[in-house]
């Protein structure tokens, strides 16, 4: 395929997948339980944050989190006991994130939510800034603080050369204006020109295939060739083609 060819195969296939039917098998179902911003904001980040494996485990594994937190996101992070982290503390959550890193966030977002009434503040862009690299840092400072906790792990650092995949999706939730109904675009202050696709197995393999980026690794510096490629089919909308590379990856039609 042409440069034109491949951008309409894509924007088909972006199309195609980007829909309501999406929700119901992925872990933005999990956001969409709530209409209040903040519980949007905090029940999502937690549904990426564990966003590694089977995509059933890991709805279950939110699902049970939501529990723990009595279906109110934001009223259970500004309202808890100590009793009530004391009883989260030894639970499994989700593979390595356990009842531990848990709370910790828990503990965060308390923090934050006192400070600021979005965790959109703590992801601005700055200019001359192209995508969301330093972003994404100077959330991790705010966010995890300056002492070293088992939990940073799950905060990823694109400075460390991380694709970031999971706060990279977390950011296409809620930043996109799709109008398809499955991102929220509920952050007013963040253009969404500056989001990118969240490079996992299935996006970087369609992406190797149809010749979009040449790195082996699926990491930061290919997060940044991807973009150079997709943003010149949309520079305005690039994360759209993160339905298109997905779906082709979990359906396997290019297989």
């Amino acid at each position: 395929m042409n440069s034109e060819e491949l951008k309409s195969f894509l924007n088909e296939k972006a199309d195609q997948y980007n829909n309501a039917d999406f929700i119901e098998n992925d872990p933005v179902q999990i956001p969409h339980r709530f209409s209040i911003q903040q519980d949007i904001e905090i029940a999502g980040f937690l549904a990426a944050t564990i966003s590694w494996g089977n995509r059933k485990s890991i709805i279950k594994s939110a699902e049970k989190m939501l529990d723990l937190m009595g279906n109110s996101p934001y009223d259970f992070v500004l309202n808890y006991s100590e009793k009530d982290l004391a009883s989260i503390q030894d639970k499994s959550i989700h593979r390595t994130f356990n009842g531990q890193d848990f709370t910790y966030f828990i503990r965060q977002f308390n923090r934050i939510y006192k400070n600021h009434g979005s965790l959109e503040d703590l992801f601005k862009v700055e200019k001359p800034e192209i995508n969301f690299y330093h972003s994404i840092e100077r959330f991790r400072k705010q966010f995890l603080e300056l002492e070293k906790h088992r939990s940073h792990k799950h905060v990823s650092s694109p400075y460390k050369n991380s694709s970031a995949k999971r706060i990279i999706m977390f950011l296409r939730w809620m930043i996109r204006k799709d109008q398809r109904g499955v991102d929220f675009g509920i952050w007013k202050n963040i253009d969404q020109k500056y989001l990118s696709i969240p490079l996992d197995v299935h996006t970087g393999n369609i992406s190797r295939k149809l010749g979009l980026i040449s790195r082996t690794q699926n990491d930061w510096k290919t997060v940044e060739e991807l973009d150079i490629a997709i943003r010149k089919f949309d520079d305005q909308d690039p994360a759209k083609y993160d339905f298109a590379l997905f779906g082709l990856g979990v359906t396997k039609e290019l297989l």
